[in-house]
């Protein structure tokens, strides 16, 4: 989450110099609620020592406004196609999202 962050506020400051300035806060979609909440809530737990330095980076862009995280279904997660092995039906949908056909496939 923090190397996605990192490249979201690049991102931000390379439109900010070609001379689009953006007032909202950037999306970073995520499918895992437990780690939505740890970055959302004050509170250290134990089982966040290890990730204590990024945890505050990400807690004060969260407090700056700057990044909010959305919460996406499992289901919706363009990406795992790319990375995981799909069922071909959840692949199928994913190609019709993406609008893509099989050129392969009889007319």
């Amino acid at each position: 989450m923090t190397i996605g962050i990192c490249e979201l506020l690049w991102i931000r400051s390379l439109l900010k110099d070609i001379g689009y300035e953006q007032k909202d806060a950037m999306k970073l979609y995520c499918d895992n609620k437990s780690v939505i909440e740890i970055a959302n809530n004050p509170v250290q737990h134990d089982r966040t020592k290890h990730v204590e330095i990024d945890r505050h980076f990400i807690k004060e862009k969260i407090e700056d406004d700057i990044i909010v995280f959305p919460f996406v279904k499992l289901e919706q997660q363009l990406v795992d196609m790319l990375t995981k092995a799909v069922a071909s039906k959840t692949l199928s949908n994913y190609f019709d999202k993406l609008r893509m056909c099989d050129i392969y496939a009889p007319t």
